[in-house]
């Protein structure tokens, strides 16, 4: 008898469907085929010890598993349940007429027990594509699929749950998200806030333009400066995510199982720190079965990057093509994968080895051949893609002590929010352009128009900084935003002026 159940293979960010064929002959044989990997084909042992402790039989038949298109690879344990009511169905056992109408996914104990799947959500987007009745999989995951709406998402604990839901024995409620209220309930619950720095006026007023623009900022500055503790307040202050950019980033979560048990939209913007021992395929992702780096998993947030000089060369040489094309194309013989990674990245270092180097009172103990040595492990076209070089000075003691009430986080935030509704509205007949950050040499003949007082001033930063072409559109991009901030169409010449001060490490003494 021949009967077949779905399933779910995720590739990149999207799902494609299993057809999973169970045919049960006279024999005694068990053959899995249709490219399994180890994982997949390890199933038959879990399966018949999951079968016997649920009471069920384990057929002393021949059996023939196809897994369709059996040109794909099929990868995870995530197949153990489709499978496993496939057996059971074909042997007679029990009837279940309807388990066709759903994706089946899910991982089986020994005991029978179902545990927890990763890309549950992509899995639910492509089964309301193709007209699925439903997605029947671990309890752990229904609220992350149920955010799909017009899909049944049923969570169960154990194969004897899904076989008494399809022969008609047992009633399973679906789970049911508000996705929108969902989504509401989370957006606002930031952990940190600008209110707590003290002091820090000028580095404040840097990052509120990074986020105002969607640029990419680094932080230089002695230890104990407080480059770390602004840099993890940089969330609270970029606008709040929309509902697509809440389920696109959630959707990648979900494939790198990050999301958690019981968890639904990823409504914050995500802020991700890996530490400098990271290798180049956990940054950007990879590895022989493809998996989203750092840099994807920080799409729609903010990638920090502390420490920069202690990061290997290679690996943040790595970051260049997708800071650039916000995406990362994942290469293999056989197939290929893309990841989003639309992020800002935030970097901080210490000037030299000994963090004392222009220090207002400190001495530097590194020679002068050492300080350029370090400041040489990060490369020339890493630095033109930073859009904001920004010295951080330690905060004097009466700024420590002081009673001034500091600006709350959301107040900044409100002047940001501004600040990209101007930019929507400039960019909205432009596709895939959304901040300023993100404009193409093309749009700076129209957006970024400049008087000739600005011009002169902007040539003489040139000649006297040596900038690439690239640091003079990092130039004229940040000058609009913080037009923007201001409300102002044109691009004034003190915006210019303020925009070229945040370009540190081009001037003399810092790279040579």
């Amino acid at each position: 008898m021949l009967v077949k159940t779905f399933g779910s293979a995720v590739f990149g960010v999207d799902a494609t469907t299993i057809t999973i064929e169970v045919n049960i002959d006279t024999g005694i044989n068990f053959h899995l085929v249709g490219l399994p990997d180890s994982a997949v084909k390890e199933s038959q042992h879990r399966i018949t010890a999951a079968l016997k402790n649920r009471g069920y039989k384990w057929p002393g038949k021949k059996i023939t598993i196809n897994m369709a298109p059996a040109d794909i690879r099929k990868e995870g344990s995530a197949y153990d349940l489709p499978i496993a009511l496939g057996i059971l169905s074909a042997s007679g056992q029990h009837e279940m007429p309807n388990i066709g109408d759903y994706i089946i996914m899910g991982e089986m104990s020994l005991d029978g027990t179902v545990q927890p799947i990763k890309g549950a959500l992509p899995i639910a987007i492509q089964a309301r594509g193709e007209g699925f009745k439903g997605f029947i999989l671990p309890t752990e995951n229904a609220r992350e699929a149920a955010i799909v709406n017009d899909l049944e998402v049923y969570g169960v604990d154990s194969i004897s749950d899904v076989v008494g839901f399809l022969s008609g024995e047992k009633t399973i409620e679906p789970t049911i998200v508000n996705t929108r209220e969902e989504f509401r309930q989370h957006l606002e619950n930031p952990a940190f806030d600008f209110s707590e720095v003290k002091g820090q006026e000028n580095i404040k007023r840097a990052l509120e333009i990074a986020a105002a623009g969607g640029h990419n900022v680094i932080l230089i500055g002695p230890p104990g400066a407080g480059k770390t503790m602004l840099a993890k307040r940089m969330p609270t202050i970029l606008p709040p995510m929309t509902l697509n950019e809440a389920l696109e980033t959630t959707k990648i979560h979900s494939v790198a199982g990050k999301l958690g048990n019981n968890a639904s939209l990823v409504a914050q913007r995500p802020f991700r720190s890996p530490h400098h021992s990271i290798s180049n395929v956990a940054l950007v992702g990879g590895g022989s079965f493809p998996q989203p780096g750092e840099i994807s998993l920080a799409h729609h947030g903010i990638l920090f990057l502390d420490e920069l000089p202690e990061f290997q060369r290679t690996v943040l040489e790595v970051m260049r093509q997708p800071m650039e094309d916000r995406k990362v194309n994942i290469s293999r013989a056989r197939f290929s994968v893309d990841y989003p990674a639309s992020f800002m990245l935030v970097a901080s270092m210490n000037p030299c080895p000994c963090g004392y180097f222009n220090h207002p009172s400190k001495e530097c103990v590194c020679s002068p051949g050492i300080v350029q040595k370090y400041l040489n492990k990060i490369s020339g076209p890493l630095l033109d893609r930073i859009d904001l070089h920004v010295e951080v000075t330690p905060v004097s003691f009466d700024e420590m002590s002081s009673e001034r009430k500091e600006e709350k986080s959301a107040d900044i935030r409100k002047r940001v929010v501004v600040a990209r509704e101007i930019q929507n509205e400039r960019f909205k007949e432009t596709e895939g352009i959304y901040n300023n950050a993100q404009m193409q040499t093309r749009h700076l003949r129209e957006v970024c128009r400049i008087e000739k007082d600005g011009q002169d001033l902007l040539r003489h930063a040139i000649d006297k900084l040596n900038l690439s072409a690239r640091a003079y559109d990092r130039i004229l991009k940040v000058a609009r935003t913080i037009a923007d901030l201001e409300s102002s169409e044109k691009i004034e010449t003190g915006h210019l002026a303020e925009a070229i001060q945040y370009r540190s490490l081009d001037r003399e003494g810092w790279m040579g």
